[in-house]
């Protein structure tokens, strides 16, 4: 039987690496049409030829930067010289900077989290609807985090824009409640992507210091629960899914085992 999702065009921002890379590949594993955008065009291409590998119908590609108005609306104009149609819209750029507590917070770094986590996720989506609307069964999913549900020391930020990021999406979904299209958040917990190294400003000592003795999520965890709320019957809507991994039980609760000593 076909995937549910073969030929549909599936966008997705922040498409260069973690989530999104590995939901370019799972998308383009069920035979969809893909519409990639992020700033790194260079890994973007990389990405559009490993997810026609996987079976994608099409791998589009073209440079998106969700903290422009100008970019966005640069990149829909492009999406429309391909189709006039839009079926699933995976809001996935996003990302965390810094670990300061409110105190010791860089506001550079404060924009940085509000430009792409909420007014970018605001953007896309205003952009994207009208190739959505006149298409009853099509799906947005906004990528958030169990940050945007409990708030940690040194997070302020980041929960903000996250919290704001579940809020956005209920709203949208009572908004568009009788137009057949789906509204839905994918909440990751502990998961092991570039997402330290970005929060770290390239610290990779610290970075990987985050995950040491923990079985994480990985991105195809993610991309794999992406590919299934996606596909979904039309009259069912996945509206929320928190994902942790096994060793974490909660934010702070996390099992960690014993790690090899360092040779002297």
């Amino acid at each position: 039987m076909p995937s549910r999702l073969a030929n549909q065009w599936v966008l997705i921002t922040g498409a260069s690496s973690g989530f999104g890379a590995a939901a370019a590949v799972a998308f383009g594993a069920e035979g969809a049409r893909l519409l990639l955008g992020a700033r790194r065009v260079e890994r973007l291409a990389n990405v559009a030829a490993e997810a026609k590998r996987a079976g994608a119908t099409a791998a589009e590609f073209h440079a998106l930067d969700v903290a422009s108005t100008e970019s966005v609306e640069t990149f829909v104009q492009w999406v429309r010289t391909l189709t006039p149609r839009v079926d699933v819209l995976i809001n996935n750029a996003g990302g965390a900077h810094g670990l300061e507590p409110v105190a010791e917070g860089h506001e550079a770094d404060w924009r940085a989290m509000m430009e792409i986590n909420v007014l970018g996720l605001l953007r896309m989506t205003r952009a994207v609807l009208p190739l959505m609307v006149a298409h009853p069964g099509g799906t947005i999913l906004n990528i958030g985090s169990i940050a945007g549900r409990v708030a940690y020391e040194g997070g302020a930020a980041y929960c903000a824009s996250k919290a704001g990021e579940l809020q956005i999406t209920r709203a949208l979904r009572l908004e568009l409640c009788g137009t057949g299209l789906r509204v839905g958040t994918i909440d990751p917990g502990f998961a092991e992507t570039e997402f330290s190294l970005v929060r770290f400003k390239g610290d990779a000592a610290r970075a990987s210091k985050v995950y040491e003795g923990v079985n994480p999520l990985t991105a195809g965890d993610v991309a794999e629960a992406m590919v299934w709320a996606a596909s979904r019957p039309p009259h069912v809507c996945i509206d929320e899914m928190l994902i942790k991994a096994t060793d974490q039980a909660a934010i702070h609760k996390v099992h960690r085992r014993p790690t090899a000593a360092k040779s002297k």
